[in-house]
């Protein structure tokens, strides 16, 4: 199993999985637009052997970005696990990798928590086929 394929089957959605908070927990007001992924690639890595085992499953990332879209690692937690503490940990190792542009409120960049759904899923067979989809 190479590298490539294990790490381009960890789904990232780039979004604000139920919207961004404001850094005491409340939600933000609605002129504030989330943080937006900058990686072409993906910085998380599927465990080997749960790949093999075909576990699958979702992280939810709990991350601060702040006004010049750095995230904070001491922020990052996980805001609700997969169920497979592989997962999870494969979740907050590749966090660090990630990249954003800043949340801005009426166009100001700000610094924002929100949460970031990671999802560990293995390649539909056929699409890895030279004739697959």
């Amino acid at each position: 199993m190479t590298r490539r394929v294990l790490t381009a089957a960890v789904l990232l959605t780039l979004c604000a999985c139920g919207g961004a908070e404001t850094p005491d927990g409340g939600a933000p007001p609605p002129d504030v637009d989330v943080p937006v992924a900058l990686n072409a690639d993906s910085p998380f890595s599927y465990p080997p052997t749960l790949y093999e085992q075909q576990i699958e499953g979702e992280v939810v990332l709990h991350l601060y970005v702040d006004s010049t879209g750095r995230l904070v690692p001491e922020s990052t937690r996980i805001a609700e696990p997969s169920g497979h503490p592989g997962l999870d940990s494969a979740a907050l190792a590749g966090a660090p990798g990630l990249r954003f542009a800043p949340a801005t409120r009426r166009g100001v960049p700000v610094g924002t928590v929100f949460l970031q759904p990671v999802r560990f899923r293995r390649p539909d067979p056929a699409a890895l086929s030279p004739g697959g989809r």
